[in-house]
């Protein structure tokens, strides 16, 4: 028991020292909502789409990470999209809200071939917060320390640069988050002020011949934090059946490992979700593997959206590349 309470002790210090602008990235951007990843899927598709996430980690642990976000896209006009996403995240004692707001534009290489260009930029505003008036001795009593009676926040502002290149029914998006070095401050002796990590993300849709309204979408999704270098990379696979109606449900599976680890994965676990009338929920599930696995019931993910239909562009660019979802000339549709 001792070996568990200290492994939970280092990871949560862990967890705060790399937290501050970083939220925990699981399976929310597989509940049809590629936005999660990256401002340049701002504005492709023909809707307003919005969706809401509900996270929370290692349940049957005192105060696991938790996180709640609210996301929001549309198209602002033939070739342009924007994007707002609000959350809310806690682990431990250390606390977090913010704000992202989001542009990305749209280009066409060549129309024939389907090949397009997305640009996307981020403004990012974070409130990092300690709670002191948490703080105890672990048996519930509080901490009296005279010397720390101040609140100890600080809010923080930064960018996310990204391009997303598509080609007929695959995709590559890449993410530079957090570009800019921050100001440090007084929490802790050595705080990183290098926050800058990457994301890649890139899949493709398979439709077969034989049947139009099913869809199998392997994905990658890898990430990697510039300051120590550490990478994690996730191995995805969705399923999609559709209606004459273009609703449809779906089913899938993920896999996460560190880099270095590729044996010994972080998290496995399912998902499944459905769209009706324009009504999307999605829920997915991930085992922990690692010695906390005795000790919590895994993370647990909700997501739940509604798509408000805007009418399609001029623009093939605004479209992406899902065979059913969206018709692109009669053809293709995207979400």
């Amino acid at each position: 028991m001792k070996k568990i309470t200290l492994y939970i002790f280092l990871f949560s210090v862990c967890s705060i020292y790399g937290q501050e602008l970083n939220l925990p990235v699981f399976t929310q951007y597989l509940a049809d909502n590629d936005f999660v990843i990256s401002p340049t899927f701002a504005g492709i598709g023909d809707n307003l789409k919005v969706r809401a996430n509900g996270l929370t980690q290692w349940v049957g642990i005192k105060n696991a990470p938790d996180n709640q976000a609210i996301y929001a896209d549309f198209r602002i006009s033939e070739r342009s999209g924007v994007g707002l996403s609000f959350y809310n995240d806690k682990n431990g004692n250390t606390e977090q809200k913010g704000a992202k707001f989001s542009y990305a534009h749209h280009l066409t290489l060549d129309y024939t071939s389907k090949q397009f260009l997305s640009l996307g930029l981020s403004y990012n505003i974070n409130s990092f917060r300690i709670a002191i008036e948490d703080f105890d001795n672990g048996d519930g009593t509080p901490i009296v320390d005279p010397t720390v009676t101040d609140d100890r926040a600080v809010t923080n502002t930064n960018f996310d640069v990204g391009f997303l290149y598509r080609y007929e029914n695959m995709y590559l998006s890449f993410n530079a988050n957090n570009i800019l070095s921050k100001d440090l401050d007084l929490f802790v002796d050595q705080e990183p002020g290098d926050l800058l990590n990457f994301q890649v993300f890139s899949g493709m849709v398979i439709t077969p011949k034989y049947n139009r309204d099913i869809e199998f979408e392997p994905s990658v999704f890898y990430q990697m934090f510039w300051s120590d270098k550490r990478s994690s990379t996730d191995v995805n696979l969705r399923f999609r059946s559709y209606n004459r109606d273009g609703d449809y449900f779906m089913l899938g599976g993920t896999y996460r490992f560190l880099n270095d680890q590729f044996f010994k994965p972080l998290n496995i676990g399912p998902m499944a979700g459905f769209m009706k009338h324009k009504f999307y929920i999605a829920y997915s599930y991930q085992f922990t593997i690692n010695d906390l696995s005795p000790y919590n019931s895994g993370t647990h993910s909700v997501t739940v959206g509604i798509d408000f239909l805007q009418g399609a562009s001029n623009c093939a660019c605004t479209r992406g590349t899902s065979y059913r979802k969206h018709k692109n000339d009669g053809n293709n549709r995207k979400n």
